[in-house]
């Protein structure tokens, strides 16, 4: 019965350690620049998260986590996920307002979270 119960103790203590995992890092060395500057590849991953397409396996990954890191802030992304997260973000708002309204209404429509981004990454235009 003791048994039992260290399992039972341990296993809780697992549990409520991982909220304060990161994410996994194995797609961290994906360019986004390249794909951010390539509509070809830009756009299969915006209809996989959209479920308007197929999911590369990335994509599946990147789809399954959007809303919570979206709402906070991306607590669980490793700093590189964070740099690479801002980069797509900061693109997605200044040059692919379509595809940002259709994201933010799938995954914010009350905007409680993209307005901070926005205001944050959103460049001033001349």
């Amino acid at each position: 019965m003791k048994t039992f119960i260290v399992c039972v103790l341990a296993l809780a203590a697992i549990a409520a350690a991982r909220p304060n995992e990161e994410y996994t890092d194995r797609y961290d060395n994906i360019n986004v620049e390249e794909i951010t500057g390539n509509k070809r590849l830009l756009i299969p991953y915006i209809k996989c998260v959209l479920d308007q397409g197929k999911c590369s396996p990335e994509g599946k990954e990147l789809k399954s986590h959007i809303r919570e890191a979206l709402e906070n802030y991306c607590a669980k992304c490793t700093e590189v996920q964070k740099t690479k997260t801002r980069q797509v973000l900061r693109h997605l708002i200044n040059n692919e307002a379509d595809y940002w309204s259709q994201l933010t209404a799938k995954y914010d429509p009350q905007r409680k979270y993209t307005q901070k981004y926005e205001d944050e990454l959103k460049t001033l235009k001349a």
